[in-house]
């Protein structure tokens, strides 16, 4: 199965991409206007830019009664860390995996110059996928999300992205991904080492204009120096 993304891009032969996962029942859409309000110029004088917003699997999600919707796992309970759906979970790290492995054989940016990105299930996904990812990724993004499948982080990490910056954030009234939930993934990435700078703001399961300015700060350093 191939993902269907929306692709925005900055020039005919981009040097770097960003891969943005959207949340439940969302779909590529929803990050587009964040796509188009940063202002990554300093990167652009190392080489053009690509954001690829691909559109999660429909699938039937229990706690929204069965309801079919985008989704990248089944979410089973109110408490995410219970009955976490591990076969949805892995079926979609094998898709975002093939997506990065697209952007390498069709467009020429490595791992190493891909920043995965991603808001609530995306995060998830995005934390999911990039610590097990057998090559070095430029950095890793999750907005209003968590660690899933924590327990089995430490064995199950790969050491390629053991040194890959992550920029995490969080609103401090989130009903949908309690902040505790969030605190307790960030708690076991510096555990493990992982280089996290980790933001809150005073915001419920959203995003900030606050939170996209501190985002675009650290989207400029992680991808100039990842340029070399």
């Amino acid at each position: 199965m191939t993902l269907e993304s929306i692709e925005l891009q900055t020039r005919e032969t981009p040097r770097f991409t960003i891969i943005v996962l959207h949340g439940l029942g969302a779909d590529g859409n929803d990050f587009v206007p964040v796509c188009q309000t940063l202002d990554l110029s300093p990167v652009l004088a190392h080489g053009g830019l690509r954001f690829v917003l691909p559109n999660a699997p429909e699938i039937p999600v229990t706690i929204n009664n069965g309801m079919r919707m985008p989704a990248w796992y089944d979410i089973r309970h109110g408490d995410l860390s219970q009955r976490e759906d591990a076969v949805g979970l892995r079926q979609s790290q094998a898709l975002i995996e093939a997506l990065i492995a697209r952007e390498e054989s069709e467009h020429q940016i490595p791992p190493e110059r891909i920043v995965l990105a991603g808001f609530s299930q995306g995060c998830a996904m995005t934390l999911m996928t990039g610590l097990r990812f057998p090559k070095r990724l430029a950095g890793l993004v999750g907005l209003s999300g968590y660690l899933p499948l924590l327990p089995q982080t430490e064995a199950e990490r790969h050491e390629a992205n053991a040194r890959t910056p992550i920029f995490l954030a969080h609103g401090t009234g989130d009903a949908v991904v309690a902040p505790a939930r969030a605190q307790a993934s960030l708690a076991e990435l510096q555990r493990l080492g992982y280089d996290v700078q980790w933001q809150t703001y005073p915001m419920g399961h959203e995003v900030s204009m606050a939170e996209i300015q501190d985002l675009q700060t650290w989207l400029i350093r992680t991808l100039t120096a990842a340029a070399g």
